[in-house]
């Protein structure tokens, strides 16, 4: 007998496991493997600007290094069938553990996670700029970015149909919260709460942003408060239960030893398992790279990409992106005012706009008398705060050449910060696969809770768990993915990259693992499947190839007969 699920819409309010007002939409699977037709690629982002009087192209593509593909196709998300499962076998056990009222609560919040969009949490070391990097994705400023009371909880932000702020104690107790908006910023008043008793904030907000994942804002770790960043390492690391978050965009100014302590001990944790398929790490205030030069972009991506190539790294993360997070940030919430006063400053003598912009005092700074009529002292401290002295130098020059409104300018800054690379990274490796992240997050749930409270059916449960884990092959594509990166099982380069782009390490579209241009026709992709899979069924069946070498190439080759079998 199946358990038929309560209708749980009155406890969404202030159930943070509770399906968003909004949920993500996605499409049945309707075969083995994932991706149909591709749509066209965006454009590629223009070349940064050389330096603050330099001539700027806004248009002008640049080469560079990608960690994903930018080109987006429509993708069948990983196979619905995965998801049935799973929520089978959890009703099964929700039944079997009726009587045991918090394994049973735990059961329930996990059914409604498989209705919910793909969890992200976003951590890292105080100040490496998480926060504002949320407030860029999202595209409003509704995450507190100074040093304040509220850094210091964990926060979830979720699409809904109106806004709403929900306090929840740690005493079990939850209270509504007053929205207040000053200066474009939400504000969060805790009406008197001490941080240490609050247990989360939940921000409901609508936003299509938010409508393909929840995004949770954690305190920073190796703060100076040990209990501030324990509420972090307890959220996604926590003791004997599956973490809050279905992945992480872990940010990093540069690679620190507490950065690596704490992705070890994330894929450590038993109830994940070890594999960095759910993990990209951002390299985060880029724009500081180069003492906020007007190329500390070229640099930051020069380094994300030595970084991408080192095997400590490879085994703690999918990739490596570098984002100038306030860039990004003000680019999507750039006011006409700002750029009205931008456009003056532009507009004034040069030479002396330069000797200004060598340092943020010199252009915050009242000016002597017979200088030029430049925006206040008081406006340009701002301009600072929202830019950045990078964000500034970078703003100039583009309207110099042309740029004559805030719009364009927005979208050009946006281009610029490296926030669209992020946004295709999350969305090739995190949300188009957010189905199977889900349903493993929930599987791995489940078997601790039959761990550590066994019951005559745990056996039964047991079996399913570990049919469902080693008999889905989108599963078992996942695992061979992270063993590739953690060194685990060992191909030469060349061979090593083929595996993960098969096996959707950079993406799911059928283009993308066979590394074709969007635009391939059926056949196209049929023979490239075709020759991948021949090759990989030699070195199967190799007698030389060592024995994990032959099954990864067995995975493979399945991988490659279902782009075969789900093409017209």
């Amino acid at each position: 007998m199946i358990l038929r699920r309560k209708n749980k819409k009155g406890a969404a309010e202030t159930d943070e496991t509770a399906t968003s007002a909004v949920p993500a939409q996605s499409a049945p699977g309707s075969g083995p493997m994932p991706g149909t037709a591709p749509l066209e690629p965006p454009a590629p982002a223009p070349a940064p600007v050389e330096a603050p009087a330099a001539p700027v192209a806004p248009s002008a593509p640049v080469a560079r290094e990608t960690p994903v593909p930018a080109a987006r196709s429509r993708i069948t998300p990983a196979s619905t069938d995965i998801c049935d499962q799973v929520r089978a076998v959890l009703q099964q056990a929700a039944e079997v553990y009726a009587d045991h009222p918090e394994e049973a609560e735990r059961i329930e919040a996990h059914l409604d996670r498989l209705d919910s969009p793909v969890r992200i949490a976003i951590a890292g070391k105080v100040k490496a700029g998480k926060s504002t990097l949320l407030n860029a994705l999202v595209g409003e400023i509704i995450a507190p970015t100074d040093a304040g009371e509220c850094t210091r909880i964990v926060t979830w932000y979720r699409n809904a149909q109106a806004p709403r702020i929900v306090m929840r104690r740690k005493d079990g107790d939850a209270a509504d919260l007053p929205i207040v908006r000053q200066n474009g910023k939400l504000e969060l008043d805790l009406l008197g709460a001490a941080p240490e008793d609050v247990d989360r904030l939940t921000v409901d907000w609508p936003s299509g942003d938010l409508a393909t994942m929840t995004l949770i804002d954690t305190p920073g770790i190796a703060s100076a408060s040990a209990e501030v960043s324990a509420r972090t390492e307890a959220l996604l690391t926590p003791d004997e239960e599956q973490g809050a978050a279905d992945a992480i965009v872990y940010l990093m100014r540069h690679v620190h030893a507490d950065d690596v302590g704490f992705l070890e001990a994330f894929h450590a944790h038993a109830a994940i398992g070890s594999s960095p398929v759910n993990t990209v790490a951002v390299l985060s205030r880029a724009d500081e790279i180069g003492a906020g030069r007007v190329d500390a972009l070229q640099s930051a991506r020069a380094i994300a990409s030595r970084l991408r190539g080192e095997e400590k790294i490879r085994s703690l993360c999918q990739t490596v992106v570098p984002v100038a997070g306030l860039l990004a940030e003000t680019g999507r919430t750039l006011r006409q005012s700002e750029f009205n006063a931008l456009a003056k400053i532009a507009a004034a003598d040069r030479e002396f706009v330069d000797g200004m912009l060598l340092s943020a005092d010199r252009f915050a700074r009242e000016l002597p008398e017979g200088s030029p009529d430049l925006p206040s002292a008081e406006v340009r401290r701002r301009l600072l705060e929202r830019f950045g002295l990078f964000g500034v130098r970078l703003a100039l020059p583009l309207i110099r050449q042309g740029i004559t409104d805030s719009t364009a300018l927005s979208a050009e800054l946006v281009r610029r910060s490296g926030l669209e690379e992020l946004r295709e990274a999350l969305t090739a490796l995190f949300t188009e696969r957010g189905d199977l992240l889900k349903a493993r997050s929930a599987l791995m749930a489940l078997d601790s809770i039959l761990r550590s409270t066994p019951l005559p059916e745990s056996e039964m449960l047991f079996a399913q768990v570990e049919k469902i884990s080693s008999g889905a092959h989108e599963f078992v594509e996942l695992g061979l993915l992270g063993s590739l990166r953690t060194g685990a099982v060992v191909l030469p380069a060349d061979q090593r990259a083929e595996a993960e782009r098969l096996l959707g390490g950079t993406g799911q579209a059928q283009f993308v693992r066979l590394g074709l241009p969007p635009e391939a026709t059926p056949d196209e992709i049929r023979d490239a499947a075709t020759d991948a899979m021949g090759r990989w069924r030699r070195r199967a069946e190799n007698p030389a190839s060592t024995r994990p070498v032959a099954d990864a190439a067995r995975v493979i080759v399945r991988t490659c007969e279902g782009i075969i079998a789900s093409l017209p």
